[in-house]
């Protein structure tokens, strides 16, 4: 089976992990920070605080931004469900920007028709999280200007893309948004095992993204001064989590990190080698973006044809995937009162997605396969 992602780990992946196993430190040693300074310094940011995986890294970014019942968070419905459900972790709602058919990324020109209906409403979102869907960034510059205009703050969900560019400048420096979320799951651009990144340029915030992820508590006396006056002083001041990264998982992060610009360099020539062979058929190409990470190849085919299309391929051993279910298509989501029709481009997308492989590890006679098998399962 040819999966639609892979990670790709060497020998000097593995003995980084090795050498961390053999050290005195296997969490809360020095390997974290390391991978910290390495990442704020990859994407020109202040900060960069490691967690445990993605979704726990949207969850701290909204508790950071003081999102809390009674607040509306707005994300795209084209993404995975993590996206909204760290609104709810808050006690907030979750709602959804339709997409640009296009981009396939939050539509602007819908978000400012729905920021204007919720001013008028006085329901405007405290929070909006736009994905960046496959690697290919949102328009940031002008989600920060209507941000700016109706005053609600950003989340950058770049899961996706890691390493990608926004006209040249580094997914990840926060010039457009207040915080922005990565990705180290296997299928991602590198991985850590499980794991995930907030970047933020903001010094208070970044405190705080820190001491929610260790339960909430501080060492810092000036913070909060306390009774006692040990060397062993901590205190828990808020409501925090375990979200904390291993040096286990940083110890890969960090020498994956070293590698990004390979796999990022493969991605791309391979959605670039895609895009010659695919020309012709009857399937509809995702836009070319050299500035993109590339983390998913999403086609679209014929809606009435495409079970049939992703049955063939994966009965020859492609194993595409669909990316991705609208979030407010889900049960959860449902049963508090989205319904189908809610957000068209996002759906009428779905329904004619396939997602290919691509990773670094793919071969040409690999991706060979992959086009022969589907131009087969497409009758052409």
């Amino acid at each position: 089976m040819i999966p639609y992602g892979r990670q790709s780990i060497d020998d000097a992946d593995i003995e980084s992990v090795v050498a961390v196993l053999r050290s005195a430190w296997l969490t809360q040693g020095p390997v974290v920070p390391a991978l910290e300074g390495a990442f704020a310094r990859r994407c020109e940011v202040n900060y960069a605080v490691a967690v445990s995986n993605a979704t726990a890294a949207l969850h701290l970014a909204c508790t950071a931004l003081g999102v809390r019942p009674g607040d509306h968070v707005w994300t795209s419905p084209n993404s995975f469900v993590a996206s909204a459900n760290c609104a709810h972790y808050c006690g907030a709602t979750a709602d959804f920007v339709d997409i640009d058919p296009v981009t396939l990324n939050l539509s602007i020109a819908n978000l400012e028709a729905k920021l204007k209906v919720a001013a008028a409403q006085r329901k405007l979102p405290k929070v909006i999280i736009p994905v960046h869907f496959s690697g290919r960034t949102c328009d940031m510059a002008a989600i920060a200007q209507l941000g700016q205009h109706y005053g609600f703050r950003i989340i950058e969900d770049a899961s996706h893309a890691v390493g990608a560019l926004y006209d040249g400048e580094p997914v990840g420096n926060c010039l457009h948004s207040d915080i922005t979320i990565f990705s180290f799951h296997p299928v991602k651009i590198i991985t850590t095992g499980e794991g995930g990144m907030a970047l933020t340029n903001d010094p208070a915030i970044a405190t705080h993204l820190q001491r929610l992820r260790s339960h909430g508590i501080t060492r810092d006396q000036d913070l909060m001064p306390s009774p006692c006056d040990g060397p062993w002083h901590y205190q828990q001041i808020e409501l925090g989590f375990n979200y904390r990264l291993t040096d286990i998982q940083a110890a890969l992060g960090l020498s994956q990190l070293r590698r990004l610009d390979e796999f990022l360099a493969r991605r791309r020539y391979l959605a670039h080698r895609y895009a010659q062979m695919l020309d012709g058929l009857p399937v509809r190409l995702p836009i070319p973006n050299n500035e993109s990470a590339w983390h998913l190849y999403p086609v679209r085919v014929d809606a009435v044809h495409r079970r049939a299309i992703f049955e063939t391929m994966q009965a020859a051993g492609i194993g595409v995937q669909v990316h991705y279910i609208p979030i407010h298509l889900q049960p959860y989501f449902r049963q508090r009162g989205f319904n189908p029709g809610d957000f068209p481009a996002a759906e009428a997308y779905y329904s004619e997605a396939i997602s290919l492989p691509i990773y670094p590890a793919l071969t040409e006679g690999e991706q060979d396969k992959v086009c022969v098998i589907l131009r087969r399962a497409l009758g052409a």
